[in-house]
């Protein structure tokens, strides 16, 4: 199966909108006569545990009880390509694997139940603004009920070309998520959800507004602190005009680029040109594409019950 990496908040859409990238964990499930075998290779390799504590082996776990079976062995193969710890959702790719990847293999479920997969992933994960894209596809907007986590998932204008860009360091979420207050001006929520709502119709009809639509004053410049380099990098590339927000909860900087449509703006080359000259020199730059179909299973007993 194959998971994407995620982008979570979008600037002022905090923990409530999410957008699936074309960067990807592959893995492979395999139900043994006992035992487990974890082998990882690409990103993590050497560091992740190889054992029960490995996050995809301990979603896998918990959708298996959900599910009411027990497998009498797992041999879990995982390529991993989405940088950890770096504001992409490698933390949800791994539990929306693990619970995906139990229950296409469940020989009782016959079709794989979005609406439970992202209950449950979200119970793991804490929040389901990077579980919800990353599920689903495309961009997602994602909130709490009595009940768990829903998801609305959708269809982003094609002209959106993100770009990631990946700084070698890394920040805890726990650690960002620690520098925010506890109240916020009345003011600020309201510019928050003006915006958080303009960046609906931007992201699907007239990204022309992604600019506008993604100033955020709700999480980011709190979290200067944790990654100076990061805010330093958003304020110069909006300064040239660029849709630039920090990506999740850092340090990673997502820019949504709109490539030309009709050659009186700049090109995409161009838009990749600016943003490599405003970027540090040891960034990694990442142009990928919105994945518009998130979790994909290639093999397994089940099949998707609704996208």
């Amino acid at each position: 199966m194959r998971v994407p990496a995620t982008s979570a908040n979008l600037g002022p859409a905090f923990d409530c909108a999410g957008l699936a990238l074309t960067c990807h964990d592959v893995l492979d499930f395999t139900v043994t006569g006992s035992g487990l075998e974890v082998v990882v290779s690409g990103v993590g390799a050497g560091e992740l545990p190889a054992g029960e504590s490995h996050l995809v082996v301990r979603a896998f776990r918990a959708a298996c009880a959900e599910l009411d079976w027990t497998p009498p062995g797992l041999r879990l193969v995982a390529e991993n390509g989405i940088p950890q710890g770096r504001g992409m959702g490698s933390s949800a790719a791994a539990v929306v694997a693990g619970v995906v990847g139990a229950w296409s293999l469940c020989p009782d479920a016959h079709r794989i139940d979005l609406d439970a997969v992202l209950r449950l992933a979200t119970e793991l994960e804490g929040h389901p603004d990077n579980v919800a894209p990353c599920l689903l596809g495309g961009a997602t907007l994602s909130w709490m009920e009595p009940g768990g986590a829903r998801a609305a998932r959708l269809d982003v204008d094609p002209s959106v070309s993100p770009v990631v860009l990946v700084p070698s360091g890394t920040l805890s979420t726990h650690v960002a998520r620690g520098l925010l207050p506890d109240a916020v001006p009345h003011a600020d929520a309201a510019h928050a959800a003006g915006r958080a709502a303009l960046l609906v119709h931007a992201l699907t009809r007239e990204p022309e507004l992604l600019l506008a639509a993604t100033e955020d004053r709700l999480h980011q410049r709190q979290r200067t602190a944790a990654m100076p380099e990061s805010l330093a990098l958003v304020d110069r590339l909006r300064e040239r005009g660029l849709a630039a927000v920090v990506s999740g909860a850092g340090p990673s900087v997502l820019v949504l680029a709109r490539p030309s449509r009709d050659g009186s703006e700049p090109t995409d080359a161009d838009h990749l040109r600016a943003i490599d000259d405003l970027s540090p020199p040891d960034w990694a730059v990442l142009p990928l594409q919105v994945d518009p179909d998130g979790a994909r299973v290639f093999h397994g007993n089940a099949q998707v019950s609704s996208r």
